[in-house]
Order: structure tokens, then sequence, then C-alpha cells
């Protein structure tokens, strides 16, 4: 089986070897170009897969790419490795992680984990976790580690005490993490390099393992995973990087386009390969995007082109609030299904913060139409899931202290907080994991003897458990777990939300179970690689399920309808393409944010994050704006975002649910340059139908329903009236006659 190729791609695909930088524009077929070299590599050059170290940027990219490959090959690639950086790392370090002072069977926390041990740090240092948040300095440590700041440094630029009391909390993370048995997130990515660091025969063992190395979406690496691909191929250069520096969209988590920018200069006589002609857009959404994306400076330059011209044109809504502005679109993407055969499947809503889903959700709700929401509560950020998950980790690491905190007194068991303060600082004393010190609780003088007891039943009970389950599945595992602690009845006796987390429980087993069916070929190459020069003993399918959970992001997974609109962020929707898109909440300020303004690359970034918001689509754009918006629990004026300044006009139709009004803010100086803020230029009523309400009168709000004015204010476009609703629940509201829709009852019966 072979891909049809045009010649830029086939290039990129035939690259005899050394360095390589594809600059891939949105929808040019990177994918397609990715996985085809892997194909060739292996099938053409003769390359062993396991000799292969392929980076995707998500665990669902990766399941796509490898089917991909298995497909062009005609047979599964057995051997290759291919992941995010993060699970990669995690796999080489269930290999190496006695060289670093840890067992195989390490924890990795998530943020929440990281979040509640740094808590504890801040108390046995009696530092207030009050004063000094654990997400903020979590925040500041996870941002020191991507730039790759030891401790010290960190408390050297430190400028505010909570920078300080991080750079304090920083040294002491490294060995409390390690006596825990456990790694967090940013560990990953630093580890492998400690490790080469201090191993050099490591280093020249993994130099040899892997011939080829391919990073995708390059432009986001951070400064660790850089210096991790630049090791792994110094010895034979041959590193194949695919990304578009006009996509580079994660500068805030540490992402430094950067590298992109500066890679032929990082390996002189790289040979660099331009993927311009567009296989997903219409012409006309070329068009708007390359408008948008040629006002950045710091780019390397591309203009995309597509074979097929023309298209819909992009439809620019003005609306009055975020209501109006919801339930337009609703309307318009229902009608969009009825008259054109669009599934709502085939349908995205984005927008630049979660909070913009409410308004949409609601209007969605209120028509009937079926939604998707992606990047809300992950399904294993879950209460119950990362409760039953936690037991499964304690079974597996004995000295994850923070899994062991989740689940002492779960179900309850007359644990009491302060009891658990005394474990733990008996623990701190003793040096010991928190389970061990549970286990001799009968030394720890200053317990009740009931407490005593209990805590000692919790050690029993995980031993029991440890021991029965030895090497089962993880749904096997789960289940028995599930058995032995009665959750199933503690999660019930909560009532109907109770049987809701059952249910969330239940749907966890299924997975484990389906994971395990495709992990045994997996765990067959990892016996496989635990045998070879220097390799550590084979990770359990119990610890490599527990990693691939903790590494699920909540863009692999969304909540609702998957048959329905995809609502969600414009990060989110990295990588993803619909026939239809809108991009919602284009109001300067939100989109982009106003802090953006003030931050180095800010705005050049905000404007990369518009661009991959408008390659989403293939067929239609709409984009959306909104005159006032509630923000911050108060109405606020907006002015429509500066990005729509950019617009070339000829692509652009207007639509509008409110009166009209001159936009006189585009800049007489040329392209590029920011026109003074102009105030709305209102086009005055001149109609003797101009609206007017009397007290007494009956009228209907397209939301609230029907209702009574009891007063009238001021005049023109300042006219206000207070509306006493039939709903009592919604009571009596002040609205602006101009934004709120009003009709009188008689007009609307």
């Amino acid at each position: 089986m072979s891909l049809p190729l045009n010649p830029a791609q086939d290039a990129a695909v035939r690259h005899a070897g050394g360095p390589l930088l594809v600059l891939a524009g949105a929808g040019s077929g990177k994918t397609r170009v990715l996985t085809a070299r892997i194909a060739h590599l292996i099938q053409q050059r003769g390359v062993a897969p396991q000799k292969i170290f392929a980076v995707t940027f998500t665990n669902k990219a990766a399941g796509e790419m490898r089917s991909r490959v298995a497909a062009l090959l005609g047979a599964d690639p057995k051997g290759l490795w291919i992941g995010t950086f993060h699970s990669l790392s995690a796999r080489l370090l269930r290999r190496e992680a006695a060289a670093l002072g840890f067992g195989p069977n390490f924890t990795i926390y998530d943020q929440d984990d990281s979040e509640s041990f740094i808590k504890r740090l801040l108390e046995q240092r009696g530092l207030s976790p009050k004063a000094n948040p654990p997400r903020a300095i979590h925040a500041v440590i996870s941002s020191a580690k991507n730039h790759m700041l030891l401790p010290e440094e960190l408390g050297a630029q430190a400028e505010s005490s909570l920078e300080r009391v991080a750079a304090d909390i920083y040294a002491t993370l490294g060995p409390a993490l390690r006596q825990a048995n456990a790694m967090d997130f940013d560990d990953l990515l630093l580890h492998p390099l400690t490790l080469f660091r201090e191993h050099p025969e490591r280093l020249a063992y993994w130099q040899r393992r892997f011939e080829h190395v391919l990073v995708d979406e390059f432009q986001d690496t951070n400064a660790a995973q850089y210096r991790l691909v630049k090791l792994l191929a110094a010895q034979h250069t041959n590193l194949c990087v695919v990304g578009d520096d006009d996509q580079a969209i994660y500068g805030w988590r540490g992402a430094d386009v950067r590298h992109m920018l500066s890679f032929q200069q990082d390996f002189p006589g790289a040979t660099l390969i331009k993927l311009e002609q567009n296989y997903r857009s219409t012409q006309v959404i070329l068009d708007a995007a390359n408008g948008v994306i040629a006002e950045n400076a710091r780019r390397l330059g591309k203009t995309l082109f597509t074979a097929t011209p023309g298209g819909e044109p992009v439809t620019l809504l003005t609306a009055a609030d975020e209501r109006d502005e919801a339930e337009w679109l609703a309307a318009e993407l229902a009608r969009r299904a009825a008259e054109a055969g669009v599934l709502y499947e085939g349908m995205a809503i984005l927008y630049r913060t979660n909070a913009q889903s409410r308004p949409l959700e609601e209007a969605f709700r209120f028509r009937g139409i079926p939604y998707r929401l992606v990047g809300a509560v992950s399904f294993y950020e879950r209460r119950e899931v990362k409760d039953v998950l936690a037991y499964l980790r304690l079974i597996a690491n004995p000295a994850d202290d923070e899994a062991f905190v989740r689940i002492v007194n779960v179900p309850r068991r007359g644990i009491g907080d302060a009891s658990l303060s005394q474990l733990l600082r008996t623990a701190a004393q003793w040096g010991r994991p928190l389970l061990d010190t549970a286990r001799a609780a009968e030394r720890i003088g200053d317990l009740r003897p009931n407490v005593r007891d209990a805590f000692q039943a919790v050690a029993r009970l995980l031993d029991e458990l440890r021991a029965r389950i030895g090497g089962a599945d993880p749904a096997t595992a789960l289940e028995q777990v599930i058995a032995a602690v009665e959750y199933g009845q503690y999660l019930a006796d909560e009532g109907p939300e109770g049987i809701e987390r059952v249910e969330n429980v239940q749907e966890l087993i299924a997975g484990a179970a389906a994971w395990a069916e495709t992990a045994a070929e997996d765990a067959e190459e990892a016996g496989d690689e635990a045998g070879e020069e220097g390799g550590g003993k084979a990770a359990s399918l119990i610890e490599r399920y527990l990693t691939q959970a903790a590494l699920v992001t909540s863009a692999d997974q969304g909540s609702g309808d998957p048959t329905g609109v995809t609502l969600m962020t414009v990060h989110m929707a990295k990588g993803l393409e619909w026939p239809v898109v809108t991009l919602a909440g284009l109001e300067d300020g939100l989109f982009p944010l106003a802090r953006a303004a003030g931050e180095p690359g800010g705005l050049e970034e905000e404007r990369r994050l518009c661009y991959v918001g408008l390659t989403r689509a293939r067929e239609k754009l709409y984009l959306s704006w909104a005159r006032t918006r509630y923000r911050n629990g108060r109405l606020e004026l907006s002015e429509s975002s500066r990005f729509l300044e950019a617009l070339p006009p000829a692509v652009v139709e207007e639509r509008g649910t409110t009166p009209q009004w001159d936009r006189t803010r585009r800049s007489a100086g040329g392209r590029g340059r920011r026109a003074a803020p102009a105030e709305i230029q209102w086009v005055e009523e001149v109609s003797q139908d101009a609206p007017r309400y009397a007290a007494g009168e009956r009228v209907r709000h397209r939301k609230f329903g029907s209702g009574v004015v009891r007063a009238v204010s001021g005049t023109g476009r300042e006219l206000k009236v207070m509306v006493e609703f039939d709903d009592a629940e919604i009571g009596t509201k002040q609205l602006l006659v101009a934004y709120a829709g009003l009709e009188r009852e008689w007009e609307s019966a």
C-alpha cells in the first residue's frame, strides 16, 4: 500500500539522512509525510522498527499514526517507539529507574497529586498553604523545570516571597518524591537528561538503539524536550522534525518557537522542505488565515494554497451579547444541518476560554441540539476514578504517600484529619512511607486505640490485595479492589449522584479490559527490552496501565454526545478539523487576551492561536463577536478583535442581530499598524416605529419568557425597561432595550 504524495511531500519522505526540517502548513499532510517516512525507513531502507523513536503531540495522534504505518506496511510495526514525549520518557525510565534511585514501579503524579504533595511539604515547614497557594507554587516550579532551571537558580532570580518559597520547596521536592518512589509530569522529561548526564554509557546505549528520531509538532517543544532529541540524535544526526511556526501556541507552558526558527543554525547543513499545498480548506478560508498570520513578524514564512479555488464566504457575526451570539449560532447550525445535510458531528465551535461554553451549552440544550464538550473535567480526574486508581497505585507502589492519603478514609474508617496529621508527622520523623508507618501504628503513642486499629486494618487490607492480585490484569485487579473495600456500596449510599459515579467506575473497568486486549504484544516487547544490554525489570501490566491512565489528557476525551457539535477551546482543537467551524468571542481583551499585549511575544502567540482556529475549517467558517459580554461578573462593552482587521474584505460577509454601525478602526497607515481605539458609530434610528414601551404592557424575552413592564427610563440607545417576569425564579430584571430583543406580547402571539 502506498500514499499519493506531492513533490515536496515525496522529498521529505525520501530524504536520505541527516537533519531535516519540514515546515508543514496547516492541512498540508504532515501526518501523511511522517507515517510515509516511517514506513519508507522500515520497508525501503531496512531500518528495524525498534530502531525508530517517533514523538507525537497526543496519545490519540500516536495511536492513529501507528495504525497508518501498519496499514502501509501490511503488518504492525512491532517494536516501534511512538508516543508523546511523556509516554516515551516514562517507558525509558521504567527500564532505567534504578540508576536514578527509583523503583521501576514508580508512580506518576498528576497536577492534583503534585499540589497535594507540595501542600504537605509547606505544612511540614510551618508555612501557610493559604499564604503560599500550592497551585501557584507548583506553577512556579513547573515553569522552572520546563526552562531547566535548578532550585538554586530559581532562588537566585526570585523576585517575590512566593518565588523564594517555591525555590525552597523545589530544593526538597526531588528527595521527597524519590522517597515516595514518584515522579511528576515535568520529571518525566528531566530525569532522562539527568540519566544521560550522570551515566554516559546509558546515553551511548540509547543513541545506538535509535537510528532515526522523528518529532511531530516540533514548534511546541520545550527546552528539555529539544535537549532530549538532540542528545538521542547527536551521533547520527538523523533527526527529522516536522512543524509549523505559525501554529506555535504553547509558549505559556514552556514551549519555545525559537527551537524551530534556529534549527538550521543548530544543525548546519540541515535540509528545509516547505509543505504549502493545503488539502483541508477552501481558498476563501486560506485567504482569511493567510491575511491574519501575515501580520506576525517572527516567522519562517509560507503561504498556503489549495488546488480548489473559491468556497463559501466567511461569515462574520456581530451579536448584542453572549446569549445573542450563542442563540444565533445554535439557530444557524440547526439550519445548516437541516438544509445542507451537514451532520452535527461535522461542526465545531471554538473559543478562547472554557468559561465561554456556558451560554453555548444553554442555547444548544434549549434547541435540542446534541453537543460534545471537550476539555471539561477529564474522566480520569473524577473523584471516584481517582479513588479506585489510588488503591491500584498503592498496590503497585507501597511508597506512594499521595495515594495513601487519598484512600485511608475512603470508604470512611473513622480516621479524622487530626489522626492523619499525627501519622504524617510520625512518618516524617521515621523517614518511612505512610503505609509502612500505618502498619506499625501500635508504636504511635498519641493515637487512640481504635484509630491505631483502623490504620493497621488499612495496611493489612492493602497487603492482602497485593498478595491476591499478583500479576492480574488491571480490570481484574480493579474489580477485586472495589469488592474488597465495598466501594460500590459506598457510592450507592450517596444517592442518585452516587449511582452515576458507580457507572463511571464500571466504565473504568471496561476501559481497563479493552486496554489489556491490545497491551499483550507491547508486554512481550517490554520483556524483550528488559533482556537487552543494561535493561531493567520489565514493568508489570498494572504498572503500565497506571502509566497510561496518568498520561491521558483531556484532549484525548470528551463528555456528551459523540454525534453532536464539538465545543472546545482553540488550544484543544490543535490538529483537528471539521467541515463547519465557528470561532466565537472574537473581542479585544478576550481574543486576544488583554494580558497578551503586555507580554513579550504575547500578541504574536495569540495571533498564531487565531490562525490555528481559522485553519480548522474545511468548507465553512463563521466568526462571531459580541458588543457586550459578562466578564468577571460585570457587563462590559467590547470592541471587535484586532485580528478581524486583517481579514481580506473580499472573503467576508457580515451578519448582525443588532442595529448596524460603522467600524472606523482600520488604520489609514497601512497593514500591521493598530488603529487608535474608535468609538462605536451608531446609525441613528429614524423610523417612527422605533421601540417605545409603557409601564403596564406585556412583553416577551427570548430567554426569560413573558413579563410586565414596570418602569421605563432613558431614551434612544439608552432606553431601559424594568420587567417583572412571570417566572418567579427569574424575578424582575432591568434590560437595555437595544440589546434585549424584546417583543410586545401581541407581536409574538
